[in-house]
């Protein structure tokens, strides 16, 4: 990957785009690229759907290597629905393929005038931006299956549904997975009303006659690769749980553990948790004929992601993940896969973020709008966003916009980002990563679920203060690294484990460009990814003081475990003091 494009979709005269160097960003990809770049290139004080805000779109290191696990796509802006820098990270064929077109970044950035909507191809012999007013108002599944009349089946499509279009806070960027489906979301942060913001309304990437990226030492690449999938497939949970159950593994976990939001969180645990356990989900779908065990792009060997079928036999949806079957489930207090699937589907289609639609949902019922547990309410309030009506606007806009307007108390967001499927008083360091993280809520970020529940890589209490902020720090920066380098962030679950495997990972990275990469190599990017997002949102105005939960979690004792959540501001503090 050795060059960067611009497309200024407000240029005088229509779109103009220029292809250039990599300059100051050589060596980088994935989120290193979109957070180094916003950082330097958009003014914090921008709006965030305005013309000065730029939409970064980029690969991984490794991405469009013969190297597994490598097909993460990173997306970057200043979020909508946060006001912080923003990297949402998806699977699918995108980032594989735009790769290996020789891309380390496609940049939107201008504003164009009028109404007309765009859509971009990208192949070998350059960029095209093309007016296509027919695909206005599209939702995604009936968008991608027009485009591919016209592009075929041998490329990847990334794609906004209507409520990017309408620049719903909570929009989604879709990427197509193998099988063309518009199932794999950058999801979280608004990116998707960035997108539509700009008018583009769908990237189509062509690599046909391109080749697979060479490494520096293709020797010492292939045998690292070999032994970091030994690495993977040994590991209990990527070689066993996941591949087998999917993410949603962890719905009976965490309910044990007394984790497990249920009635806007009102509660550590739920009753119906069975119904929706992963398990339960993996045995449905042989039933009906689909899979609990597929990849999302080419070259994963987790294969996590699922296929969901109906009571028919037909595809439905992917298979939920685990913070989708909660968000529309438990959080909700509906207890029916199917109606889960059946959210996941409008949401993917509609193109919003499963996480901030079902946690608005809840909110929602909280408010009394529809009654908890109420599955047909619930789908035709998320019918609601699809038909752009002034309720489905509110609840597009995600959980911070629908608690002040309903008048809800109880509204679990941290810097206007809703809380997925852990709650911080039962699994403390997660508390400390949704409160710190640079981008609003987000377990990604710093994945404590892993040593605080799972008991990956040691043993933090979950319900004690202790090691919390050590453990939340190590993990940011990791995770940091990680989103850059184009690899699933499920991988650290044996990296974290498995000194060979990650020493495997160092030497494809080094093998590939031709270096020799260490562990502090890895945490020096880690820790510049963050510095830049931190100074970013400092200069936007954010202070130490939004790095805090909502109060509830201090004041409200959850069952089981009747405590609340503990770490003091000052310990908060620390995280980022290294």
């Amino acid at each position: 990957m050795d060059k960067i494009a611009r497309i200024d979709m407000g240029a005088a005269g229509g779109p103009k785009v220029t292809v250039g160097g990599l300059g100051e960003y050589a060596g980088l990809g994935g989120r290193a690229m979109t957070s180094l770049m916003v950082a330097a290139e958009v003014h914090p004080l921008a709006h965030p759907l305005g013309a000065e805000n730029k939409l970064v779109i980029s690969p991984g290191m490794l991405s469009g290597t013969t190297g597994s696990m490598t097909g993460r796509l990173s997306v970057g802006c200043k979020s909508p629905l946060t006001g912080t820098i923003k990297e949402s990270n998806a699977g699918g064929q995108a980032a594989q393929v735009l790769a290996r077109l020789g891309y380390a970044a496609v940049v939107l950035e201008g504003k164009p005038e009028g109404d007309d909507l765009y859509k971009i191809l990208i192949n070998k012999d350059g960029i095209q931006v093309i007016v296509d007013n027919s695909l206005k108002l599209m939702d995604n599944y009936p968008l991608v299956e027009k485009l591919r009349g016209e592009y075929g089946d041998k490329v990847a499509y990334m794609t906004i549904g209507s409520a990017g279009e309408r620049k719903l806070l909570a929009a989604s960027i879709a990427c197509t997975d193998p099988e063309l489906r518009p199932t794999r979301h950058c999801g979280r942060g608004g990116v998707g009303a960035v997108m539509g913001a700009k008018r583009v309304k769908a990237i189509i990437i062509d690599d046909a006659g391109m080749k697979m990226r060479p490494p520096k030492d293709p020797d010492k690449y292939r045998d690292a690769n070999r032994k970091f999938v030994e690495g993977l497939r040994k590991h209990p949970v990527t070689g066993e749980g996941l591949p087998a159950y999917g993410t949603n593994i962890l719905t009976n976990v965490l309910n044990e553990a007394g984790g497990y939001p249920s009635y806007n969180f009102k509660g550590g645990q739920f009753a119906g948790s069975n119904n929706l356990s992963g398990e339960t989900q993996a045995a449905l779908e042989i039933q009906r004929g689909g899979n609990p065990t597929h990849g999302c792009h080419r070259g994963c060997v987790i294969q996590c992601s699922g296929v969901y079928n109906d009571k028919d036999g037909h595809y439905l949806t992917k298979q939920p993940e685990y913070e989708t079957v909660w968000a529309h489930g438990g959080h909700c207090g509906i207890d029916d896969l199917d109606t889960v699937a059946h959210l996941d589907f409008l949401d993917d289609n509609i193109g919003v973020d499963t996480i901030e639609i079902g946690v608005t949902i809840g909110i929602a019922m909280d408010a009394g709008i529809i009654e908890f547990g109420d599955k047909a309410g619930a789908i035709r309030l998320v019918e609601e966003i699809q038909k752009g009506t002034p309720l489905g606007r509110v609840l597009g806009s995600g959980a911070a916009i629908t608690g002040k307007v309903f008048g809800v108390e109880r509204v679990p967001v941290v810097k206007d980002q809703a809380l997925p499927a852990y709650d911080p008083r039962a699994v403390q360091g997660i508390g400390v990563t949704y409160a710190t993280t640079t981008q609003g809520a987000d377990h990604t970020a710093g994945y404590a679920i892993a040593t605080n529940i799972l008991k990956v890589g040691g043993d933090v209490d979950p319900l004690k203060t202790e090691g919390q902020i050590e453990l939340s720090r190590n993990l940011q920066i990791a995770t940091a690294a990680i989103d850059s380098t184009g690899m699933c962030l499920f991988i650290a679950f044996a990296i974290m484990d498995q000194p060979e495997t990650f020493q495997a990972l160092l030497d494809m990275l080094g093998s590939f460009h031709g270096i020799t990469m260490t562990g502090d190599d890895v945490v020096a990017l880690g820790k510049k990814v963050l510095s830049a997002e931190r100074d970013f949102n400092t200069r936007a105005g954010f202070t130490k003081h939004h790095d805090r939960l909502p109060r509830f979690f201090y004041n409200e004792p959850i069952a089981p475990h009747n405590q609340t959540f503990m770490m003091k501001d000052e310990e908060l503090d620390e995280v980022f003091n290294w």
